[in-house]
């Protein structure tokens, strides 16, 4: 039987909640529990255990960064559609680093497909037509801006950054100039 006032959706969220606070990586179906005061046991109506819990919140993540990434590109075209849709990554990575985490977790092909992941590279595509690349080359641009944005992100959340001037907000605007010259002037293959 359900515990009275636990539901998925709020174990889900209590558990991105707790991702932000102590690391993604810690969170277990045992931490929650602790948080709502239950045994690990009442959690088991709603999930499966720490790999579903995981798994919830890494669908929960992506969902939220997709809707920010739209908002942020409504309208826009060319490199600011570029940096707005960096900044929602960066952004949404500086507030929540825990489901920013969980955003890269590696789901199962049937999962993936049924989650926002899809979004987030119609998105991204969106973005590149702004540059017009022919395929493969947009698939190896979006692999580029994917790689920078969450690597970035990453690095600083870890403090990769904070030793050395100038200052990350500035290496991130002057990185942003480079993406958009570079997907300007995206280079021509070379046949083997």
């Amino acid at each position: 039987m359900a515990r009275a006032g636990l539901t998925a959706e709020r174990l889900l969220r209590a558990g991105a909640e707790l991702a932000d606070e102590i690391g993604f990586e810690q969170v277990t179906a045992s931490a929650l529990a602790r948080r709502f005061d239950v045994k690990v046991a009442s959690l088991y109506s709603h999930l499966k255990g720490s790999e579903d819990l995981k798994t919830g919140i890494a669908l929960l993540a992506l969902e939220e960064l997709a809707d920010r990434a739209a908002e942020a590109l409504a309208g826009r075209s060319g490199k600011d559609a570029l940096v707005a849709f960096a900044n929602a990554y960066r952004d949404y990575g500086r507030e929540h680093p825990g489901r920013a985490a969980a955003a890269r977790l590696r789901l199962d092909p049937r999962t993936a497909a049924a989650g926002a992941g899809v979004r987030h590279a119609q998105m991204t595509r969106a973005v590149l037509r702004g540059y017009d690349l022919p395929e493969p080359e947009q698939t190896h641009a979006v692999r580029l801006l994917g790689s920078v944005f969450h690597g970035y992100t990453s690095l600083e959340a870890t403090g990769g950054f904070s030793h050395s001037a100038p200052d990350s907000e500035e290496s991130w605007t002057r990185m942003l100039d480079a993406l958009d010259a570079l997907l300007r002037n995206w280079p021509t293959p070379t046949t083997p």
